[in-house]
């Protein structure tokens, strides 16, 4: 029963209880209704047993009166809102996260609970045998092992201190309490396990970011998908498909950088290379590194050969495996921040918006929380709101008195994967053998046995993840290299290098940006944000606006630059360093008044000179942002909270802007195709859940995608079950009258290619001026006529999008939505995706019709190549009002409560999907006027 927060990518899944829009009386007798059927259910089919409400209600956190915990120094108040949304306000630091911990455990423990499990590797102890694979891999990344080390070695005294109140504070919610006290979900698990929550520790919160880290690593997933591309792509078809960033058309985020002197230096210098190697030319990703004669293992089709292909596959079915812990496993995470300066504002004062894309989980991965001294001094030094994690203390993303900060994902390339030569019991480097470190782990299974592993880990700190897989030791024993590699010997392996295995600093950052009064005191907090690296945006009260890129950012050799797999047998090929942090990009007060940060590109390849990464996102959000603030300021124009809000909700596709035009000049036979491409006539190119042209649009880019690169890829990036007949190369099974081989896709629907994001809209731009490029032909398929270039390919892709849509939505046209296609499902981790299908109508909750899509600003993602559900969203929404803090507007994708039965379990998913905010109470007498619980938690 893994945990797993993606959402539902295919065309059906189960129907989850509708969000209630009544009052809440009447919402509180339709959700009693459908738990007594519920239960009814579960407990005659089931299970064979039987819940009573008494059993449901007994998790519900207790939000009036007075408890009293062991620890507390003096009295602690727990003010919520309508939404259950907490304020605590303390007298000391010490209180005030204990009191934090002991909250959060009310609402979300078993969350939390799960989270420890899969940054420890120890899944396997909730849910059985089915998670022993997962916990081996985990157990081999060694997360918690290094946050151990993190916590002995490099965190504050301070930190330390707040983990331990931290600590208390959930223990003192565990204590005396059993399963099904703490949540509905440790009562299912008590038909099959006899497991019992353990304690807290501080490593436990620690760990957590070890997770974000993962889901934020960086490219790997692209130095994947490169290397398989090799099978069946030549090295100039790759480069096509990982164009170079459009650097004068979509903006970088650094404009009139900070980084001036080192810039002047570089530019005056005439090199591109500096210490680290190349610029990392997207146009040259897929050629490989390593070149002739090097003992490199090269990206060309001639070299590689079929083994390394299987090898990289099998990784990538591992890393799939994996469950994601705040995104789709490294795919599609975005993220939308920007901020606007007083001199272009309502309130002269700036603006400031953020919303993260990450996949959508039930509860959210977010938790919303007000941390407050009642009096700010040496002994209690916090007031600060916002989002944070449950099982983490402190405030992730928010505002304090003096400062407001959002986070985008950057996308730096923080992680590089080794093709290793193994020899007897060591790895060769440098022409010598040198030992593995190793440790043995053992995993405890519920219900089963334990099992031993061995953790193999290079010299400096790499572990080797081809031991995690048997497909991946018996390919590595015939994986193709060139000829100047060492001999075969016992085969090769595959090792990871990554910053975040390194112990670091991040928890310290977290409280150093609650606290940060300024600027200056926020380059110094996010100096210690090392893992991951994140675009962090600033305003502050004094109307100062800015921007910093943090993070333990590697330096190369110029034999490579982080987009392919590189040999580890030649030290060439090892990180040379870390770019410091005075060298990294940042701005401050810029002229233009504004900052937009949205995964563009950090700065000009030409005027810097390290190599953040060869991956960028391309600039699509961004410059609408940019563009959407441009014309909102022209002609003294000034922005208000209400429009940062509007333009969190823009759906404009940028890529219908491109095709539209063609696709109306298309000669259709087919009278129902005409029909549905009058669709497109006098479409403003907004992706609204009520509008029949963006799905039809939507629909026709899905299928020019599969005719022109899907069907052409090789099976390991196509959708799993998708089959095709194909030329023989080296693939086994079926063959025809025609020679052609039956081969089927081997991912998942929500990471297979192309999965239509802005490196295809930008693979398409570029190919737009060449309407007889190969890429353009495909085949005739059954009744579908060949596509001989870009024209006929375009009326193929139209042909087909209507009879999928026929198919899907019907045939009258006027009763197709985009909605209809583009659903989100919410499904509770773990065992409302994997449990019991009753148990799973119980925890479900679903669906939403959406507006939105890929590489919009309201970016509601989907993947092209798997279908129209919802994968990632804007996991939260926030507007910060630096005039009035008490004007700043908030929402979050679910809600407080991860009680299925909760009223705040997903209380905020239909404002959220209509685009709506919350007030977002600040001062203590706002929040005051909307409290509606208050809890004393009393020594």
């Amino acid at each position: 029963m893994p945990p797993n927060t993606t959402a539902t990518t295919g065309d059906t899944a189960t129907t989850g209880v509708a969000p209630s829009t009544t009052g809440r009386k009447k919402g509180r007798k339709a959700r009693l209704l459908v738990l007594v059927l519920v239960l009814a259910i579960i407990g005659g089919i089931a299970y064979g047993g039987y819940w009573s409400i008494s059993t449901v209600r007994a998790s519900f956190p207790q939000t009036k009166g007075s408890i009293a915990l062991d620890g507390l120094s003096g009295p602690v108040d727990v003010e919520r809102d309508g939404n259950g949304i907490p304020q605590v306000y303390a007298s000391s630091d010490e209180d005030l996260f204990m009191a934090q911990g002991y909250v959060q455990a009310q609402d979300r423990f078993y969350e939390m609970d799960v989270r420890r499990h899969l940054t420890s590797g120890r899944l396997s102890e909730m849910f059985g045998k089915s998670q022993v694979k997962n916990d081996e891999f985990l157990r081999t990344l060694g997360w918690d092992r290094v946050a151990k080390q993190e916590y002995d070695t490099k965190l504050s005294a301070s930190t330390k201190k707040y983990l331990q109140a931290y600590a208390r504070g959930v223990n003192a919610y565990l204590k005396g309490k059993d399963g099904a006290e703490i949540s509905l979900e440790y009562a299912a698990l008590g038909f099959t396990n006899d497991y019992k929550p353990a304690e807290w520790t501080p490593v436990d919160s620690v760990s957590w970011l070890k997770a974000m880290a993962w889901d934020l690593r960086g490219n790997m997933q692209d130095e994947i998908d490169r290397a398989l591309m090799t099978s069946r792509l030549a090295p100039q078809k790759i480069a096509d498909l990982y164009p170079e960033y459009p650097y004068s058309r979509n903006k970088p985020i650094v404009q009139e950088g900070q980084y001036s002197e080192l810039s002047r230096t570089f530019q005056q210098s005439g090199a591109a290379s500096g210490s680290q190697g190349t610029t990392g030319s997207q146009g040259t990703a897929g050629t490989g590194t390593g070149g002739t004669g090097t003992g490199g293992v090269t990206g060309t089709r001639s070299t590689t050969g079929s083994a390394l292909t299987s090898q990289l596959a099998g990784l990538y079915k591992v890393l799939d495996d994996v469950p994601a812990a705040v995104g789709v496993n490294g795919q599609g995470i975005g993220s939308n921040s920007w901020v606007v300066s007083g001199k272009y504002t309502i309130t002269k004062k700036p603006l400031l918006a953020n919303d993260p894309h990450l996949s959508a989980s039930l509860p959210s991965v977010w938790y919303q929380m007000g941390l407050h001294c009642r009096s700010v001094s040496a002994k209690c030094q916090y007031d600060v709101t916002g989002y944070t994690f449950a099982g983490m203390p402190g405030v992730v993303i928010g505002h304090n008195a003096d400062i407001a900060w959002g986070m985008t994902n950057s996308g730096v390339d923080v992680s590089d994967l080794y093709l290793e030569k193994l020899s007897g019991v060591g790895y060769q480097y440098d022409g010598q053998v040198r030992p593995f470190k190793t440790r043995e782990e053992t995993i405890k299974v519920a219900g089963g046995d334990a099992k031993k592993i061995v953790v193999r880990q290079t010299a400096d700190g790499m572990p080797l993840l081809s031991d995690r897989d048997d497909e991946l030791v018996q390919v590595g024993r015939r994986a193709t290299v060139n000829t100047a590699a060492p001999d075969r010997g016992d085969g090769y392996g595959i090792a990871l290098r990554w910053t975040a295995l390194d112990p670091g600093t991040s928890m310290d950052a977290v409280f150093a940006l609650d606290r940060a009064a300024g600027w200056s005191d926020f380059r110094s907090a996010a100096a210690l944000f090392d893992v991951p690296s994140q675009n962090l945006i600033y305003a502050d009260t004094k109307n100062h606006i800015g921007y910093t890129l943090p993070g333990k950012i590697p330096t190369r050799s110029s034999a490579a630059d982080g987009s392919v797999p590189v040999p580890g047998w030649d030290a060439k090929y090892r990180w040379t360093g870390f770019v410091k942090d005075d060298e990294l990009p940042y701005e401050y007060d810029p002229e233009r008044g504004y900052i937009v940060t949205a995964n563009q590109a950090v700065v000009d390849k030409d005027k810097y000179p390290y190599t953040l990464t060869s991956d960028w996102g391309y600039g699509t959000r961004s410059q609408r942002i940019t563009d959407l603030i441009e014309s909102k300021i022209k002609d003294g124009g000034r922005i208000s909270t209400d429009d940062m809000r509007q333009m969190q909700m823009d759906n404009s596709s940028e890529i219908a802007k491109l095709l539209v035009p063609k696709l109306l000049k298309i000669n259709l036979d087919d009278k129902a195709v005409r029909d549905a491409q009058k669709l497109l006539e006098g479409w403003d190119y907004t992706q609204d859940a009520d509008s029949a042209a963006a799905a039809y649009f939507n629909a026709v880019w899905r299928n020019v995608l599969k005719l022109a690169f899907g069907n052409k890829l090789p099976k390991e990036l196509r959708v799993k079950g998708q089959c095709l007949w194909v030329d023989k190369t080296g693939s086994t099974g079926p063959v025809d009258d025609d020679g052609k081989v039956r081969e089927c896709g081997e991912r998942d629907a929500d990471q297979a290619q192309p999965d239509g994001g802005d490196r295809w809209f930008e693979v398409v731009r570029k190919l737009m001026d060449k309407p007889d490029s190969d890429w353009w032909k495909t085949p005739e398929r059954g009744t579908r006529p060949a596509a001989t270039d870009r024209d006929s390919l375009f009326a193929r892709a139209m042909i087909d999008a209507r009879w999928e849509l026929t198919a899907k939505l019907g045939k009258d046209i006027d009763t197709w939505s985009w909605g209809r296609l583009h659903r989100l499902f919410l499904k509770n981790q773990t065992l409302g995706t994997a449990g019991p299908k009753a148990l799973q109508y119980v925890l479900n909750r679903g669906p939403w019709k959406l507006s939105g899509g890929e590489a919009t600003v309201n970016a509601s993602g989907w993947n092209a190549a798997g279908g129209y559900n919802v994968v990632w969203v804007p996991s939260l929404r926030m507007v910060v009002n630096l005039a009035d803090l008490d004007k700043s507007k908030w929402i979050n994708l679910t809600g407080a409560s991860g009680h299925a039965f909760s009223a705040h379990y997903t209380d905020q998913t239909g404002k959220w999907a209509k685009g709506e905010l919350l007030p977002w109470a600040f001062s203590h007498t706002a929040v005051g006027k909307s409290t509606s619980d208050t809890l004393v938690l009393r020594p």
